[in-house]
């Protein structure tokens, strides 16, 4: 099977790949997004309960528990069934909330709330199995698929953004009208996530760009691949494997991640900046505005379109920024938005604060995409598997950081 055979075949499918990558990303936060979209609802149903942190802060812990068990394990997992328990997950979650919210017509109270905080802790686990399991999958492919997949998880809060938005329109402050646009989230959500269930299961395995990246790991000693090869119609090269262990020797992941702690840290520290900020304290405390309940729904639209164009930026060669030192140090340089937001809080406008917010999402995206793209440069695909879980282990403990970081905001508010 020589690379020569390969040529004419290996670009074909890769337009199709990039969409199916990007459409798998949004079905990957759009449930969550649209829980976090609703929250005015919640807000409405519990208003003691702070739903915008805690269900957040429920949501965490469950998503880094189970990625870090599943990052250590990498190697050993079937990657096609990590990522269908992940979809077939969200889909079930979301099905789960449309029901609770007809079983309880809308009404309040503290078991609804548990149960809404269930479902949270499965969106969790479900992100944790499809996020960490997409994204290694793409490391060993072209970083143009990482690039869309990531544009793709953006993407789906812009687009949930924008039909809160459209939805809050039409259907106004009645309570009805808010419930009424909390079902429709549901019912969305739900028909996406079964969506790209399908186009995991059945579209992406068969591209032929998919096929060669998939057979070019098996052949570096890649076992995390072989369902997938199968549902594209190839078999393995296990017994090839076999006999030849030398060449499959790969580096252990501590030995990946002291390689790469500068990419680690950087995947970090841009989420915990970002999860401080966002949307705990820009829903509950952006100080007075004339744009009434409408504000927080429209800086959190800013800060998805806004982290949405950040990820499209480094496709454009010069401006992607490759250095590792100058990568870490536009980060380190990034946390001067926290004294920025707390004094435009204090004493600036609305345009000012929708400003700070554009940035933060801008940069949110640019450096995520930055990092995923340029660490796995260089590696072999078992290892380029394993380094791409690792980076989205950092991610969510930066997330987690983030979101309890968060609660400081609200420090000297008599709460």
């Amino acid at each position: 099977m020589s690379s020569h055979d390969h040529v004419p075949q290996r670009l074909e499918g890769k337009y199709a790949a990039i969409l199916v990558c990007w459409l798998l990303g949004n079905g990957c936060l759009f449930p969550w997004n649209s829980m976090l979209t609703i929250v005015d609802y919640y807000g409405y149903l519990f208003p003691h309960y702070h739903p915008a942190r805690v269900l957040t802060l429920v949501y965490q812990p469950f998503a880094l528990g189970t990625l870090t068990i599943l990052a250590y394990n990498e190697a050993k997992l079937n990657t096609r069934k990590r990522n269908l328990f992940g979809y077939m997950l969200f889909f079930l979650s979301c099905l789960a909330l449309l029901v609770l919210d007809l079983a309880t017509s809308g009404k309040g109270g503290l078991g609804t709330f548990i149960g809404i905080c269930v479902i949270s802790g499965a969106f969790g686990v479900a992100d944790a199995h499809v996020q960490g399991g997409m994204i290694g999958d793409l490391s060993y492919m072209t970083p143009e698929f990482i690039q869309s997949f990531v544009a793709g998880l953006a993407a789906s809060g812009a687009l949930t953004s924008a039909l809160r938005l459209i939805t809050k329109a039409a259907f106004e402050n009645s309570k009805d009208g808010l419930r009424k646009g909390a079902i429709l989230f549901f019912a969305i959500s739900a028909f996406f996530v079964l969506l790209c269930l399908l186009l995991y299961a059945y579209v992406f395995p068969k591209l032929p760009i998919v096929k060669f990246y998939r057979s070019k790991a098996a052949s570096e000693g890649s076992k995390t691949v072989s369902a997938d090869l199968a549902a594209g119609g190839i078999q393995t090269m296990s017994q090839k494997a076999e006999m030849e262990p030398k060449q499959h020797e790969r580096l252990s992941n501590k030995q990946l991640l002291l390689q790469n702690i500068d990419y680690a840290v950087d995947m970090f520290l841009t989420y915990v900046l970002t999860l401080s900020i966002f949307p705990g304290f820009l829903s509950e405390d952006t100080g007075k505005h004339s744009l009434g309940t409408w504000y927080a729904l429209v800086l959190i639209a800013m800060f998805n379109v806004w982290d949405l164009i950040g990820r499209y930026i480094p496709l454009v060669k010069f401006l992607k920024l490759e250095s590792r030192r100058g990568l870490t140090i536009a980060i380190l340089c990034r946390f001067l938005l926290i004294p920025a937001f707390y004094f435009t809080a204090k004493y600036g406008d609305q345009g000012w604060m929708i400003m700070l917010t554009s940035l933060l999402g801008l940069t949110n995206g640019y450096f995520t995409v930055c990092v995923l793209t340029s660490a796995p440069k260089g590696y072999k695909g078992p290892e380029q598997n394993a380094l791409g879980n690792l980076l989205v282990l950092f991610l969510q403990l930066g997330l987690f950081s983030g979101v309890t970081l968060d609660w400081l905001w609200l420090i000297g508010k008599g709460w």
